[in-house]
């Protein structure tokens, strides 16, 4: 009876595909913004003190909502530890941990700390991604780019070191390139074209390297757009179900799978 009932519950929280499912879904979305705009409004001093019993009351509320599904996660999952240490299980537990920490924190220091902590409710927001088919496409695309990218950034990382240096030497301290970190510092806010202006080349040469940098910025900034895009328009061509294996907890199967790809256990029906 009780595997019975953590299997339907599994269906309903892990997965979309039911009716109910989406219908849990949508409620806890909601949830969630609401939580988040919560803490939002509560930042406001004026607010604050006008409505702290609204906001306190909203925030009990919130923290139970997700407190108890939190524990029918924990319930429903086949694998309860891996689910507990998993992104989404830690990230269930940030959502709910800062309200009961202070219940047990008290003192003016104190308080400064349940200030801080209580920020840690704003992770609810990455909840969201769970719900989110185009952030599934997205999170593939990405990791799908992801050893274009780290070669991409690792040659970003040499020209700014290689700049920056060369920097160093042409401009020297007396025009405010005190120091190779200084001056890699500059060379990132030419390259991504921020131009803060804080430190300025003054030679002749100095400025034409500047210049060089700057048209290399924007060349660079096509090239991560272009890799994501070419595999987010392949990731949007792979058919994928809302189901999630009850054996490792991963998602991302065809539509038509009987088992999971990367454990090899069977899929629910």
């Amino acid at each position: 009876m009780n595997k019975k009932i953590s299997k339907i519950l599994f269906e309903i929280i892990f997965e979309a595909d039911t009716k109910i499912g989406k219908l849990f879904d949508i409620s806890l979305l909601i949830a969630i913004f609401l939580s988040v705009l919560t803490v939002i409004c509560e930042s406001i001093p004026a607010v604050r003190r006008l409505y702290s019993f609204e906001f306190l009351f909203l925030e009990w509320i919130f923290t139970i909502i997700f407190t108890i599904e939190y524990i029918l996660r924990i319930y429903a999952s086949p694998k309860r530890v891996k689910y507990l240490f998993s992104f989404y299980g830690i990230i269930d537990m940030l959502a709910i941990l800062p309200t009961y920490v202070g219940i047990f924190i008290t003192g003016a220091h104190g308080f400064i700390v349940i200030r801080a902590f209580r920020l840690l409710r704003i992770f609810r927001v990455l909840k969201i991604s769970r719900y989110s088919n185009a952030g599934n496409s997205l999170m593939v695309a990405l990791k799908a780019s992801l050893e274009k990218i780290g070669v991409f950034l690792f040659s970003v990382l040499t020209i700014i070191l290689l700049i920056g240096t060369l920097m160093y030497m042409i401009e020297g301290e007396k025009n405010g390139f005190t120091s190779i970190p200084k001056s890699i510092y500059w060379a990132i806010v030419t390259l991504t074209t921020v131009g803060y202006g804080d430190i300025t080349p003054q030679t002749a040469i100095g400025q034409f390297i500047s210049g060089i940098l700057m048209i290399i910025g924007y060349a660079i900034i096509a090239v991560p757009t272009g890799i994501i895009s070419v595999e987010a328009a392949r990731a949007a061509f792979i058919k994928e179900s809302a189901q999630i294996c009850p054996g490792c907890l991963k998602e991302g199967h065809d539509v038509d799978s009987k088992y999971c790809k990367y454990c090899g256990t069977k899929l629910n029906d």
